[in-house]
């Protein structure tokens, strides 16, 4: 077995070269053995690769003594339901999120509240890869999700007066196969779909929302046809990305910004929380709200633990993930996510477009990767901090380094997916982005040789 699978929030790697029918088997018989409660709820997504690895990890689940519920394909969010609503502590969602069609791999769960990562994930690994599995008697149930998520949702979404027009863009991902009854569950959403069939091979686009270029043909869907707003959903639909009545991208930052301004008059806890890698804009602006902010590490389960560790009403991350906790049980879903838009826009005479067009005006890098080998990303990591101490410079350092100024930010992090750093820059004025970018993309350099 190739131990990178394990990764720092799951195991993961491309079919069948890392992830195959023995690699699934080997995982099933090491979760049941490892576990002490020997309830376990498993799902997957509509990888093309994805049922077969369901059944090899059925048969090393069950010769360890696993009593397995399940779900059969069902989108990630519908697995956090049911595992919260039948309060099952162990889990197991097949499934490689918005990766390309060649990759697969395991969200694993230990607990109610989210997904294991970091240290739960190197433990397990280091269990798997001793091999000492016990032997077992299990048992098997199969139960649909469908039932209890569309309730769910009915029951938390009500809709106002104005009627919504949307193009809900499922990418052929899981959550085609959910995506139509639950928008039929409201008589005052007019929708169109595209690319809803659900197809594990994503024909049409790589099934992440949160990328521009995955949203051109939903943005020139809404704007041909007058609607709205845009919904895209990823491969397992726990993210959402948004485009605007005009077409145009609107990053999550952007997303939560609108969110925080409508809904934080009701909040219970009166607190926000954005990841590092978020705008300076949202800062501003959660800083006109009298709303106090945490700068978080970034990471889906690390930011679920942070927010449900401070009982926040609502909280999110840049690459899409939306949490809930005011009326839904706080776990991150796209398609719930824009229904949240959506009753926000129903409920307020608002235009996402206007929205946004308020909000401080920053220019921004992407994301830029620069190649920096596993062992020594640490040590470039440090010389920088030791080059901003050096100058007085105050950082943030919950997750690499986040610089603050009055108009913008920079951000370099160690990645956890590959061997590399990766930075962002961002400033009010497009001459000092250039000239900070270069600033420090030369310092990073000079210092990795």
């Amino acid at each position: 077995m190739n131990e990178e699978i394990f990764r720092e929030y799951d195991i993961r790697g491309i079919v069948p070269k890392d992830i195959n029918d023995t690699t699934s088997y080997i995982i099933g018989k090491a979760f049941a053995s490892y576990i002490s409660d020997k309830k376990v709820i498993i799902g997957h997504d509509n990888r093309l690769s994805s049922n077969n690895i369901s059944n090899n990890l059925v048969k090393g689940l069950l010769e360890c003594g696993a009593n397995i519920t399940d779900l059969g394909l069902c989108t990630t969010p519908m697995y956090y339901a049911m595992k919260k609503h039948l309060n099952i502590q162990n889990g197991i969602m097949i499934t490689a999120s918005h990766n390309p069609k060649e990759y697969n791999g395991f969200k694993i769960s230990f607990d109610i509240i989210g997904n294991a990562y970091g240290k739960m994930i190197t433990d397990f690994k280091d269990f798997t890869l001793k091999g000492n599995f016990k032997k077992g008697i299990g048992s098997y149930k199969k139960i649909s999700s469908e039932e209890y998520y569309l309730n769910l949702i009915k029951n938390s979404i009500h809709l106002g007066n104005q009627k919504i027009k949307v193009v809900v863009d499922t990418g052929n991902g899981t959550g085609s196969i959910i995506i139509k009854k639950v928008l039929d569950l409201f008589s005052n959403i007019e929708y169109k779909l595209i690319n809803e069939i659900s197809d594990g091979s994503f024909p049409n686009h790589h099934p992440d929302p949160c990328e521009p270029e995955n949203m051109i043909e939903l943005g020139n869907t809404v704007k041909s046809l007058g609607y709205d707003l845009g919904i895209g959903i990823d491969g397992d639909a726990d993210r959402v990305g948004v485009v605007d009545e005009n077409g145009l991208f609107v990053p999550a930052d952007k997303v939560m910004i609108i969110l925080y301004k409508y809904l934080h008059k009701n909040f219970k806890v009166r607190k926000a929380i954005m990841d590092v890698k978020c705008s300076k804009a949202l800062i501003d602006e959660t800083k006109k709200l009298n709303l106090p902010l945490e700068i978080y590490r970034t990471g889906n389960s690390y930011m679920n633990k942070r927010i449900h560790e401070l009982k926040l009403d609502f909280g999110g991350e840049f690459s899409g993930h939306l949490w809930f906790l005011d009326k839904w049980p706080g776990f991150d879903d796209g398609i719930y996510a824009g229904l949240r838009i959506i009753e926000l826009l129903s409920k307020e005479n608002i235009s996402i477009a206007k929205e946004v067009d308020k909000m401080p005006k920053y220019y921004n890098t992407p994301e830029i990767k620069i190649p920096v080998a596993d062992n020594k990303k640490d040590d470039v990591v440090n010389k920088v901090k030791l080059y901003l101490d050096n100058k007085k410079i105050k950082y943030n350092d919950i997750d690499g380094i986040r610089v603050d100024f009055p108009d913008g930010f920079i951000l370099i992090r160690k990645s956890n997916t590959g061997p590399n750093l990766t930075v962002r820059f961002e400033k009010q004025n497009k001459e000092e982005l250039e000239k900070i970018k270069n600033e420090y993309l030369e310092l990073i350099d000079k210092i990795k040789g």
